[in-house]
């Protein structure tokens, strides 16, 4: 049976309670729950209750990727997964998610979603992007990110090969990184919605959207001679 870690990076957030009930009532229960406080100073007694079910990492504040990264370094499990902590996973995410990678063979997957208000209602239909062949992919993924990464789960082997969540990039780590991997590595897809992502005022790609379009900027040129090869190669196999 293939354990799957779960990262949980947390900083201040009110919604961290509904994120742990979706983790510890999984229909699949091989499963690792590390939750990393990020120098928190608010809403870390909602985690209490969990305690006996969780790894518990504190560390002083230093950002997501930094938490991220922390996380996997302490992960255990043959997979990882990341659930932010506002975030929700539908009870079943990692049993279908998984038993999609084992029958693929995949290395590298992510699922359709919907978004959920501050009460936690559903409030669009589903988001998840699917572009019909990887030359398509390549062309989405040179202009943005277009892969949510709660809805990822990610062959731990894949990270020897890519490294791991830039720490330099505050906001955009996410998007680094997956270019990285798509560089070397088969991207999957999985339309059924398993994840519910949160939209609210304090989230930080509504308060920081300025910085994030530059920092995607900077992404987009850090791997574009890269993106341009791989477009040349896909055209020629067409």
């Amino acid at each position: 049976m293939s354990k799957v870690s779960i990262v949980v990076p947390f900083y201040n957030c009110p919604y961290i309670n509904q994120a742990l009930d979706s983790l510890v009532n999984q229909t699949y229960k091989d499963i690792e729950i590390i939750v990393v406080n990020d120098g928190s100073t608010q809403h870390s007694e909602k985690i209490i209750p969990y305690l006996d079910k969780i790894k518990y990492i504190t560390k002083e504040n230093g950002g997501t990727a930094s938490a991220l990264n922390l996380g996997i370094q302490h992960a255990t499990g043959d997979y990882f997964c990341w659930l932010s902590s506002d975030d929700i996973y539908y009870h079943e995410k990692i049993e279908v998610q998984l038993t999609f990678m084992k029958e693929k063979n995949a290395l590298f997957s992510h699922t359709n979603y919907y978004s959920i208000n501050e009460k936690g209602r559903i409030i669009t239909p589903p988001l998840g992007i699917h572009p019909s062949s990887p030359l398509e992919l390549i062309k989405r993924m040179s202009r943005g990110n277009i892969i949510n990464g709660c809805s990822i789960m990610i062959d731990k082997t894949v990270l020897n090969h890519v490294g791991v969540f830039d720490e330099t990039l505050p906001y955009t780590h996410d998007y680094d990184l997956w270019i990285r991997i798509i560089q070397k590595f088969d991207v999957h897809y999985i339309s059924q919605p398993l994840l519910l992502y949160r939209v609210h005022k304090n989230m930080g790609t509504k308060k920081h959207a300025a910085i994030i379009k530059k920092e995607t900027k900077h992404v987009v040129n850090r791997h574009k001679a890269m993106m341009k090869q791989l477009l040349l190669e896909q055209l020629r196999k067409q």
